[in-house]
């Protein structure tokens, strides 16, 4: 998936609201030692710069089809995002400490699409029970964007 630039950019700045940010150490390809980045979780895009004063992102990572595992590393708290697509690339990270790493695998696991997918489907079985319950007929919002989340 192609996402423009300055649309990432302007997403990175706008108002809405960040699920997670901080610092954690990411390996590199080329350069396969740990490297300092900050990141910050949107949705279910993890973006990421040099430090957190920066305009300029370095990456974009899109959270559909990955699950977050712990793994081996020289690094104490790692932990990567492995893809259900077999050619995409598995990012390797590593937390300043225990607390840490369990929050960002939480909020990971959290900004995950089948994630989302199910909340959305929670999310309408309880307002169609609300509705119910209060006599109301309820408008079905929620056929649309769910099926266009299933097949996104």
């Amino acid at each position: 998936m192609k996402i423009h630039g300055k649309i990432l950019h302007q997403y990175l700045l706008s108002s809405s609201s960040v699920d997670k940010e901080g610092f954690l150490y990411k390996k590199g390809v080329m350069n396969t030692s740990y490297q300092k980045r900050w990141f910050t979780l949107k949705g279910n895009l993890l973006l990421n710069r040099d430090r957190s004063a920066d305009r300029d992102m370095l990456g974009v990572i899109v959270l559909k089809g990955c699950s977050v595992q712990l793994c081996e590393s020289d690094e104490q708290f790692a932990f990567s995002l492995v893809f259900s697509e077999s050619d995409l690339r598995t990012y390797k990270f590593s937390a300043k400490d225990e607390l840490s790493q369990k929050g960002w695998v939480k909020a990971l696991l959290s900004a995950r699409h089948g994630f989302l997918c199910v909340l959305l489907t929670d999310l309408q079985q309880q307002y169609l029970e609300s509705a119910k319950a209060a006599g109301v007929e309820a408008v079905d919002y929620f056929s649309v964007t769910a099926e266009s989340m299933a097949h996104s």
